[in-house]
């Protein structure tokens, strides 16, 4: 029986496997993001930070359902994903010191069961990257491709890699 493991398949294989989890932690971010956005929710959300001693309530539930909504879209896009995976580790972490640590580890008991999920999925995302089904990758073949064109490798031409590089 001839067993082949993720490792051993062609490179675009395995950059498919990075899509579900970008995928999921994408549609999740979203739906927060676009919950705390509401005008109705972002009252009442307000209200709830300025509970737990995030002062004023409404600026900040408007900056986190804005970085929730664009860390979202910037992983499913694939674009800039490490700046994503940092801003979801930090609102999760937050979600979980003044929401749901006092609850325990269960989902179902209000604990920090899915915040850790969310916080995994990002960890692999930020020592990974997006993968080569991303728009980052598109944009880094296109930048490659132009630099190989001019046959030009000054560090003035790579600054556009680098970049990209490092917003993965």
């Amino acid at each position: 029986m001839n067993v082949t493991m993720l490792n051993e398949q062609p490179s675009l294989l395995k950059s498919a496997a990075l899509l579900p989890p970008r995928l999921s932690l994408g549609a999740t971010m979203i739906q927060h993001g676009v919950a705390k956005l509401k005008k109705d929710s972002l009252e009442q959300n307000a209200g709830m930070f300025e509970q737990l001693g995030i002062k004023p309530g409404k600026p900040w539930v408007l900056a986190t359902g804005i970085t929730e909504l664009v860390a979202g879209v910037s992983s499913i896009l694939g674009i800039a994903t490490r700046f994503t995976a940092l801003s979801v580790i930090v609102t999760q972490a937050v979600a979980i010191a003044k929401v749901h640590a006092k609850n325990g580890f269960d989902a179902t008991k209000g604990g920090y069961e899915f915040n850790v999920a969310l916080i995994a999925i990002a960890l692999g995302t930020l020592m990974r990257g997006p993968g080569r089904l991303s728009l980052h990758s598109a944009l880094e073949r296109r930048v490659k491709r132009k630099e190989l064109r001019h046959f030009r490798l000054l560090p003035r031409q790579r600054r556009g890699s680098m970049l990209l590089d490092a917003l993965g």
